[in-house]
């Protein structure tokens, strides 16, 4: 299988882990929109130097894996080119910021040390937090969640557009790709000489698609805006999940959790 066919496959392995059954996936998609964005917010919001705040922020994905029945080792096989970015972020301030903040023995930690650590374990969970909810409700799900928050309708149509279209947009390549092989036997991927043509023909039949799908959508009744399905219910679940969930964030922000176990444990 070559590098298209493989990353399409792992686009369309994202559907069918949203498609599988546990309370994780049966709750509301905006109770879990909300949860997540609360998530985030708090999880950016910790100042750089309170790295023992961040570590009890760790449950909450813990627990969803559990529960979803969703393994860790996936979550970070799909996340492989974007955590090291997010690992890259704050590869630099150990040199910026040289002051010692902290002892751990005789040995003096900084704190750019500590504001680098501090900053991947944000980017991190911040990433964790998305995929749970990515890989937990189709995107047409969380599409509505968001209309219902009253994000405009242009950007939410934009956003489940570029994703259903980035399937089909690779499935071009795919063909494209395994026709240039059949011509180009033995050689490796596509010659450098041959990128101008190949990108040309790539745009080419995207737009001969996109017109057709736009004229298939005209004929449904798209009038800029998805009928998205009715959501299932608001049941009293999703509101414990949203209550529950949102206070113990909120007290995982407000107090160093960790700390406390510290100094109970010592």
């Amino acid at each position: 299988m070559d590098k298209v066919s493989h990353a399409l496959s792992e686009l369309r392995e994202m559907d069918e882990l949203a498609a599988m059954d546990s309370p994780v996936h049966r709750l509301h998609p905006l109770a879990k929109l909300l949860v997540t964005l609360l998530y985030v917010a708090l999880v950016v919001s910790v100042p750089k130097y309170a790295l023992s705040r961040l570590m009890i922020f760790l449950l909450y994905p813990a627990i969803l894996f559990s529960v979803s029945g969703i393994r860790i080792g996936l979550c970070f096989y799909k996340l492989r080119i974007v955590l090291p970015l997010v690992c890259a972020v704050g590869l630099f301030n150990p040199l910026l910021d040289r002051k010692p903040l902290l002892y751990l023995g005789s040995l003096a930690v900084s704190g750019g040390t500590v504001s680098m650590l501090t900053l991947l374990l944000k980017g991190v969970l911040a990433l964790t937090a998305s995929f749970l909810l990515v890989a937990t409700t189709h995107m047409d799900a969380i599409c509505a969640a968001l209309r219902k928050l009253r994000v405009p309708s242009f950007i939410v149509t934009l956003l489940l557009l570029t994703y259903r279209y980035i399937s089909l947009l690779m499935e071009q390549v795919a063909i494209m790709s395994e026709a240039y092989a059949l011509r180009a036997p033995g050689q490796k991927g596509v010659h450098i000489s041959a990128w101008g043509s190949f990108l040309g023909q790539l745009f080419l039949r995207s737009m001969d698609r996109a017109e057709e799908l736009y004229a298939s959508m005209q004929l449904r009744g798209f009038r800029g805006e998805f009928p998205y399905a009715a959501a299932a219910p608001w049941r009293g679940q999703d509101t414990a999940f949203l209550l529950t969930a949102g206070a113990a964030l909120a007290v995982f922000r407000a107090v160093d959790v960790a700390a406390v176990l510290g100094r109970l444990f010592t």
